[in-house]
């Protein structure tokens, strides 16, 4: 069966599953907005057929009879070559159109059926006898050798001008050259300005299916999909069954760079330094196959150069690792699609726990928070542990997190305990530490983006207070992970203001009341911390007591100020 008539049950949910042109249109307009002018453009010119030919107005008064080879009229036709010599095939390279009124063929028959054996032999797209001055019907032997040969034969019964064709024909197939080699410049600049310009992986695959008007799907060899663009509906319907689609992907990859098939699929191969890395793949193109040809081989180069150009440490296959839990650490990512996308980015997703993990570095001293090799450390840090499989990937300058898939059945606490200490492990080796915070254990993919985003939390409040193991939860920061949690809210602005308001702009008084406090309100303890004398930080005390207007004996006052200076600390450690 057809590899191309297997997928019709992933056909995206906003083309229909009509004839090719319908679905083609369809697409155009989900990509585009609703305008079919949106998709790729129009490019008729750019290839005629022999019965593109035969169509044109003018033609039809000339009576054109296909007398031969009707099977054949789609052929492509690449040049008109009038000519009366027997022997012209010796003169061709493959898809003319030959224009002749026989005259050297007439009263011998072996000579007609040769002329026609010479045809096939170039490969011409067909043969138009002018009827009238050598043949005044149509040649018996003629049309035997050219059904026999597969070689259209089209007489025609009345008076032809074969230079009028001949100027029409040659001026539409200029045209759609001169249209294709205009797009394929217009392409090339665009996309190697967006290089130039250092735009991202994905910045560059929107440009791509943009001109393709129609989802585009970046995979490695072993069917990964690295980055993905165009309708997000009918993309999700692509990747919900990736693993079927991915195979008739590699079935209908050609040998050469790009392999165009009828029904809009474009499978384009990608290669950097001479090594073939990947393919591009175009679904439900609505162009012609010229510029079909054009698109993918203009977007192959701009993704080898892209590849080039970026960061030779961090592949793309980390960049779509990076995409995926920037968007589950954001809270962005769609519920709808996390299970096409995890399953896609080689994550095991069935009979699978999952639980989030970030990784933050502690500032030991100044520029010590690079996190130069750190996610490739944790990823090997994870494949220590056999019954767990993880995604790793930075997110952000100071984090680095990672997708837990722990084997059903296990302890998923013990599993993420034994993960914590070996990614612990490696950073103690390279003289470096942080603080790991994990999110709750999630069954199904669809909890995961609530998880991702409590790891988040707990890592972001962990920094202040790093916890005794090797891993923090949420029950770990309490109160601190509360006040960090809300940082950013108005309200708690306002709060910070009326508590702590003088001692804002009294760095070393709000350094006095965050030793004592963190003291247990031990004067000796916070006298000794202080490096100073028990008169001294009593009158410091007091000065505090004077600003603010409260009694540091009021446990309600106390517990406000305390508040107050945990949320003041968590917005200056994000720098707030």
């Amino acid at each position: 069966m057809n590899a191309r008539r297997d997928v019709e049950h992933v056909r995206p949910a906003s083309l229909p599953a009509g004839r090719d042109g319908d679905v083609r249109r369809a697409n155009a307009m989900a990509w585009g907005g609703g305008s079919p002018e949106a998709g790729p453009p129009e490019t008729g010119a750019a290839r005629l057929t022999v019965r593109d030919i035969l169509g044109l107005d003018f033609v039809a008064t000339w009576g054109p009879e296909v007398v031969a080879g009707a099977a054949h009229l789609d052929r492509p036709v690449r040049w008109l070559h009038v000519a009366e010599a027997a022997d012209v095939a010796v003169m061709l390279t493959g898809g003319e159109m030959v224009l002749t009124t026989g005259l050297l063929l007439a009263d011998d028959e072996r000579v007609q059926t040769e002329y026609i054996e010479s045809m096939r032999r170039a490969d011409v797209a067909a043969v138009v006898l002018g009827l009238g001055r050598a043949f005044r019907t149509t040649p018996e032997a003629m049309r035997r050798a050219a059904e026999r040969c597969g070689v259209p034969l089209i007489v025609l019964h009345r008076p032809a001008p074969f230079v009028r064709l001949t100027e029409e024909v040659h001026s539409r197939l200029l045209h759609g050259r001169f249209a294709t080699l205009d797009l394929s410049d217009r392409i090339r600049s665009s996309l190697t300005a967006l290089n130039l310009s250092g735009a991202t992986l994905q910045q560059l695959l929107d440009e791509i299916a943009c001109y393709g008007g129609c989802p585009v799907v970046l995979v490695n060899l072993a069917q990964r999909v690295l980055a993905s663009a165009g309708d997000k509906a009918s993309l999700s319907e692509l990747l919900r069954d990736w693993d079927r689609v991915s195979r008739q992907v590699a079935e209908l990859a050609g040998s050469g760079p790009v392999t165009v098939e009828p029904d809009g699929w474009i499978v384009v191969s990608l290669e950097a330094r001479g090594r073939r890395w990947g393919r591009l793949v175009f679904f439900g193109y609505a162009g012609s196959d010229e510029f079909g040809l054009v698109l993918g081989m203009r977007a192959a180069e701009a993704l080898a150069m892209h590849r080039l150009l970026g960061d030779r440490d961090h592949g793309w296959e980390a960049q779509a690792a990076e995409a995926l839990l920037l968007d589950l650490a954001s809270g962005s990512a769609r519920p709808e699609q996390l299970v096409t996308r995890v399953r896609a980015a080689g994550l095991p997703v069935n009979r699978r726990t999952f639980v989030p993990l970030v990784v933050r570095l502690l500032a030991d001293g100044p520029g010590e928070t690079e996190h130069d090799g750190v996610p490739e450390l944790i990823e090997r840090a994870v494949s220590e542990v056999p019954e767990v499989a993880g995604l790793v990937a930075r997110i952000g300058q100071e984090s680095t997190a990672a997708l837990l898939s722990i084997s059903y059945g296990e302890d998923s606490d013990a599993a993420v305990c034994r993960v914590a200490v070996r990614i612990r492990e490696a950073l103690n080796s390279r003289g470096r530490r942080a603080v790991l915070g994990a999110g709750f254990a999630c069954s199904v993919l669809d909890e995961v983006r609530r998880s991702f985003v409590e790891a988040v939390h707990v890592a972001d409040a962990a920094v202040a207070a790093p916890p005794e193991g090797p891993v923090a939860r949420l029950g770990d920061v309490r109160l601190r992970g509360l006040v960090r949690l809300l940082r950013d809210d108005p309200e708690l602005q306002a709060f910070i203001e009326r508590e702590l308001g003088p001692l804002l702009r009294e760095p070393s008084l709000l350094g006095v009341l965050r030793t004592y406090m963190e003291t247990g309100r031990n004067k000796s303890l916070a006298a000794q911390a202080l490096h100073v004398s028990r008169p001294t930080l009593y009158r410091r005390l007091q000065r505090i007591e004077a600003l603010l207007g409260i009694d540091l004996e009021d446990w309600e006052r106390l517990t406000s100020l305390y508040v107050a200076l945990l949320a003041h600390e968590g917005q200056r450690a994000t720098g707030a």
